[in-house]
């Protein structure tokens, strides 16, 4: 009995420095914490330095950005305007080959002065985009570049050089310096020999 009361006592003394050695670990951790939670005044500037430095980045490029987005809704505001008015230019066009095609009308001076005043109106169209800074491609007789043309379809053409543009379906536009609509145009291509197509 004497023996076990020792050990008990033994035991019961071992886990009392136990857990005196552990609390004493404990404070020293949480000493070691609460001096890394404390920041130095310089410290603290630093940071609150740098972020408002942050802060102030960040509005400058929300403000640049807003004038990006006004600059471009007042430059191009009209652009789906302007694609929909390009459908006058095309109905004029339209109109004139039918009244070209038309056999009854063919040679007649009404024709010749219906004509006339389509050129006018149509002339007068184009001075007004151009104003407004809406401006038909030159595409005729130039190299195709995807940017600016679509080519609908191959013509043979020896004198040309192939992927010359040597007819224009539709006319294509740009608004300042943004595509509008494309010029739709005819591609040259090189004439194949019977002697080749025969090999």
């Amino acid at each position: 009995m004497e023996k076990e009361q020792e050990t008990n006592d033994n035991s019961s003394g071992e886990t009392a420095e136990n857990t005196e050695a552990k609390n004493q670990e404990k404070l020293k951790s949480d000493d070691k914490q609460e001096e890394k939670k404390e920041i130095t005044p310089e410290e603290q500037i630093k940071e609150l330095e740098d972020k408002l430095t942050r802060t102030f980045a960040e509005m400058e490029n929300q403000r640049r950005r807003f004038e990006k987005e006004k600059e471009d809704a007042f430059e191009y505001g009209g652009f789906t305007f302007a694609k929909e008015a390009l459908n006058l230019i095309d109905n004029l066009e339209r109109s004139k080959q039918v009244l070209e095609n038309d056999e009854k009308l063919k040679d007649t001076e009404a024709l010749k002065k219906t004509l006339e005043h389509l050129k006018i109106i149509e002339k007068d169209l184009i001075s007004i985009f151009i104003k407004n800074d809406i401006k038909p491609i030159e595409c005729l007789n130039k190299k195709l570049d995807p940017n600016f043309h679509q080519a609908m379809i191959e013509i043979e053409d020896s004198n040309k050089e192939p992927g010359t543009i040597v007819q224009e379906i539709q006319m294509g536009f740009t608004i300042k310096d943004r595509l509008l609509r494309p010029s739709l145009v005819g591609v040259s291509k090189k004439t194949e020999n019977k002697e080749e197509e025969i090999q």
